[in-house]
């Protein structure tokens, strides 16, 4: 990998940086402001390069490891490279793109979801938790939902936001696609109140778990 190349699109993402977009995207704990319609323009330009990926993620700047993850090959990476991306990159917008467009793209989602579901680190319990609301909408066989109900009721209230929020996400939808648990599942978001009084603009589903679910509902039924 020619450093010049890095070196380049660096400069080509600090050019693009917007400060008024930074000042939103730091009070959502990213670091930084690009607009991302022009830089998924750079990584459709680029076309998919896993050496340039690695060089990218190694820079540790947030946009450039967002870059690395639109032109990256999902399946050139182990389960163990994965872990320990998780574990180091620490901002939510990059957590959301590697757990959607890299781990969901490859072998290890299954093996991933196991391992970071019940981690100590909040953080990486989060995309343990993720992955399991996305497999509760996409294939919940196998999945005992009335333990996730449970470990939800006892430790959703308490819990860092970050993982409240994917756990709040693998609440509702339980509550959406399972009309027998959809009564329990309304009760405990009830009960706990987890994100109510969240600011949600209007036209958009609040993601407090009660209305969230009613409003899902209400729409598959086409009322």
């Amino acid at each position: 990998m020619d450093d010049s190349t890095v070196t380049g699109l660096l400069a080509e993402l600090e050019a693009l940086e917007d400060p008024k977009m930074r000042a939103i995207n730091e009070r959502h704990g990213d670091d930084h402001g690009v607009n991302l319609t022009r830089m998924r323009a750079i990584a459709k330009r680029l076309g998919k390069d896993q050496d340039l990926a690695l060089a990218l993620w190694g820079t540790e700047g947030t946009a450039a490891r967002l870059l690395a993850l639109l032109v990256c090959k999902p399946r050139a990476f182990s389960a163990a490279d994965l872990d320990a991306m998780m574990r180091d990159g620490r901002r939510p917008k990059i957590q959301d793109w590697l757990i959607n467009y890299v781990v969901k793209k490859g072998p290890h989602a299954a093996e991933l979801r196991d391992l970071w579901f019940d981690d100590p680190d909040p953080w990486v319990a989060a995309a343990g938790w993720a992955l399991t609301w996305d497999r509760v909408v996409k294939s919940p066989e196998g999945l005992d939902l009335d333990a996730l109900l449970d470990q939800v009721e006892r430790e959703m209230k308490s819990a860092d936001s970050r993982l409240q929020w994917e756990m709040n996400s693998t609440l509702a939808q339980i509550g959406i696609t399972d009309p027998s648990r959809r009564e329990r599942a309304l009760a405990i978001g009830e009960t706990l109140e987890v994100l109510k009084d969240y600011p949600t603009p209007p036209n958009c589903t609040s993601p407090y778990a009660p209305l969230w679910i009613a409003e899902m509902v209400r729409r598959s039924e086409g009322s």
